[in-house]
């Protein structure tokens, strides 16, 4: 049985079950927060738990290393659309030591695509589309950079409204320990 069918199969019996029902919430979260954290595997339940989360508390964003990486992307758009929408009145990135996104290099991540199936001509037409997969591709060096990084995005962005909170922490992947890196921070100006 694939890993599809059996997800499939236990969820069948999760809602005959009413399973869901302790799950139970609405849309907009009881702490008024929206965190944007990293995909990793290792904070999927260790975050939350980290944090004292419960379902429905916040808003919870997730991308390869918590990285605002354009001002008018999809992260910061579902950062504004919880702040405005879903009464979200701060904003948290968690950033994590140990994350796949340090020295991430883009020719690595090529290479293993070209080993995939991706021939050279796919990338020569995004090259000269004006699309930049090297910068596109490439993490970051420094963790608690990109996490300042990412927390000036947001709190120098022109839509985000002044009284706003945004803060940036880090967490350690084994053992849950957060280290505050930016309490809300201050807009440089608008």
């Amino acid at each position: 049985m694939s890993v599809i069918n059996e997800m499939l199969a236990y969820n069948r019996q999760f809602v005959a079950n009413k399973e869901y029902e302790s799950f139970r919430t609405d849309k907009f979260p009881d702490k008024k927060m929206v965190i944007l954290t990293c995909m990793d595997t290792r904070l999927v339940e260790l975050l939350p738990k980290a944090l004292n989360l419960r379902n429905g508390d916040a808003k919870i964003i997730k991308n390869a290393g918590a990285i605002v990486s354009h001002p008018f992307g999809s992260v910061m758009r579902s950062i504004l659309v919880a702040i405005y929408e879903l009464n979200a009145s701060e904003v948290i990135i968690v950033g994590h030591h140990d994350c796949g996104m340090t020295g991430l290099n883009s020719d690595s991540v090529l290479d293993k695509a070209r080993k995939r199936g991706v021939q050279d001509n796919v990338l020569a037409t995004l090259d000269h589309s004006g699309i930049d997969l090297s910068r596109w591709l490439t993490g970051f060096d420094h963790v608690q950079d990109a996490v300042i990084k990412s927390v000036n995005i947001v709190r120098n962005h022109p839509l985000l409204p002044n009284d706003v909170k945004v803060h940036g922490l880090l967490i350690h992947p084994d053992t849950g320990q957060l280290d505050l890196v930016l309490e809300n921070a201050q807009p440089a100006s608008k």
